[in-house]
């Protein structure tokens, strides 16, 4: 990525922040591009103000001036969903924050704002606890649970943010608040799968699991095999237990040395699993898939839980990424069809490292016990796609790509999306499909009651009806 940095957009005085005790950065500082650079590549970040954070009063300290000077406000963690650029305004860089304490009698983490999920499974594993994180422990808690949290183990448990107890959030007057179902019903509800649209989580605590091993990895097939094993992976879904979460992955790999041999370079599909019964059940329940093309590798083992990376074995580097995603309603056999045409063998160039089906339902569709903003339970599958964007051509051939593959799924799905894989935010019309609008409407006024400002307006925000004076 080339750093080029453009003129401050609007630099008021900085001396209302002399209180914070991390660093506070702007363009030109030595360490201002390693502090605004995410894991996602694909959008650089061109704050006027950088507040790197190393505790909840650095927060509200940051959220004080913003507040006062009126400029827009960003949050970025690990930038796994950085798809979007910040370009001006003040972004609080969480990094710093990355506590995790874990409470083995009541089977509850406590997670500071930076916090990655490798931290909460090395904590969490010497007690026999697992958490409901998903296919890479590098990614953010915090981000991950606002956009509603869709775990590797999420047929057998739910969502992760129907498991949140308790939030320490910011909100944007400037006021350190804990949310409950009791405290702040409304913004509690908002924080569980309304991303942050109405304030910057310092803290949450939520439940863990009594879970120490499953049996857990990938069968990967030639891809020239990729339709009969859609075929069996499609149908096999049907007959499962809702302790059988897995997902259905075509992959074209880049020959880069990152990528292990002989996975390197090559064309697959791939059937990534979690089985949390017991073992032996979850290999008979196996032999459909392995018996429905030849294997190439099969890595599927009992493993630890905290070795859960080794399932989907999601990129470690950071890279420039487009995704996105469509919440099937259904998967049958046209829909199958509609499928590989777009991204089989038949279509040997498409510019997508990723596409992938998850197999949904079971506890994924049931209510929350505490009513939250998820729009996802009506879905069966979920279809995501990756392209890596190195150069403007392919970006441009990914971004086709994605919309023919989606735009031919479209007729089967639900007419939403997952906010955290939905990409790169669009107009108001794009966004809302993150949400049903009964749903939409909701966060739009808790937005407008927290929010007034619209201080919180980059990336994948919800429009408030605002005044002319930015008040209600």
């Amino acid at each position: 990525m080339t750093a080029t940095h453009h003129p401050p957009h609007h630099t008021p005085d900085l001396f209302a922040l002399s209180d914070v005790h991390g660093p506070v950065l702007r363009p030109g500082d030595d360490a201002y591009v390693a502090e605004v650079t995410g894991f996602n590549l694909s959008a650089f970040h061109n704050p006027d103000v950088v507040v790197a954070a190393t505790g909840a009063d650095d927060i509200v300290t940051a959220m004080r001036w913003a507040a006062a000077t009126d400029t827009p406000v960003a949050v970025q963690a690990t930038g796994h969903g950085a798809n979007f650029p910040i370009d001006g305004g003040l972004l609080i860089s969480t990094t710093r924050m990355t506590d995790v304490t874990i409470d083995p009698a009541e089977r509850t983490a406590t997670v500071a704002a930076g916090a990655r999920w490798r931290h909460v499974l090395e904590a969490a594993a010497p007690y026999g606890l697992a958490a409901l994180n998903g296919s890479s422990s590098d990614a953010g808690v915090v981000g991950y649970t606002l956009g509603g949290g869709l775990p590797i183990l999420g047929r057998a448990y739910g969502y992760a943010a129907d498991r949140v107890h308790s939030f320490q959030v910011v909100t944007p007057d400037a006021t350190l608040r804990t949310a409950t179902a009791d405290t702040e019903p409304d913004l509690f509800w908002a924080l569980r799968g309304g991303k942050g649209n109405v304030g910057v989580v310092t803290e949450l605590t939520f439940d863990l699991l009594p879970l120490t091993t499953i049996l857990g990895g990938g069968i990967y097939f030639p891809g020239e095999h990729a339709e009969t094993v859609l075929r069996t992976w499609a149908d096999w879904t049907t007959t499962l237990p809702i302790q059988m979460c897995s997902a259905y992955t075509i992959l074209r790999l880049p020959p880069i040395p990152q990528i292990p041999e002989p996975l390197r370079g090559g064309f697959w599909a791939r059937v990534a699993l979690a089985w949390t019964g017991d073992a032996k059940e979850g290999e008979s329940l196996l032999a459909p898939i392995r018996a429905a093309a030849p294997i190439t590798i099969d890595t599927v083992e009992e493993m630890p839980y905290a070795a859960m990376d080794r399932i989907y074995l999601d990129p470690e580097d950071p890279l420039p990424a487009r995704e996105a995603c469509t919440l099937l309603r259904s998967f049958p056999p046209d829909a199958q069809t509609a499928f590989l045409a777009q991204a089989g063998p038949a279509v040997p160039d498409l510019p997508l490292l990723l596409v992938e089906l998850r197999h949904m339902g079971g506890e994924l569709s049931r209510p929350a016990p505490v009513e939250d903003a998820i729009c996802a339970r009506d879905a069966s599958y979920l279809l995501e796609t990756v392209g890596v964007l190195p150069d403007p051509d392919t970006a441009a051939a990914v971004e086709s790509a994605t919309t023919t593959l989606h735009t031919a799924m479209a007729p089967y799905g639900t007419g939403h999306t997952m906010v955290n894989l939905h990409g790169t935010p669009g107009d108001e019309h794009d966004r809302a499909r993150a949400w049903t609008e009964e749903v939409y409407a909701r966060l739009s006024e808790t937005k407008s009651h927290y929010d007034p400002s619209n201080l919180l307006r980059f990336g994948h925000t919800v429009t408030a009806p605002f005044s002319p004076s930015g008040a209600h």
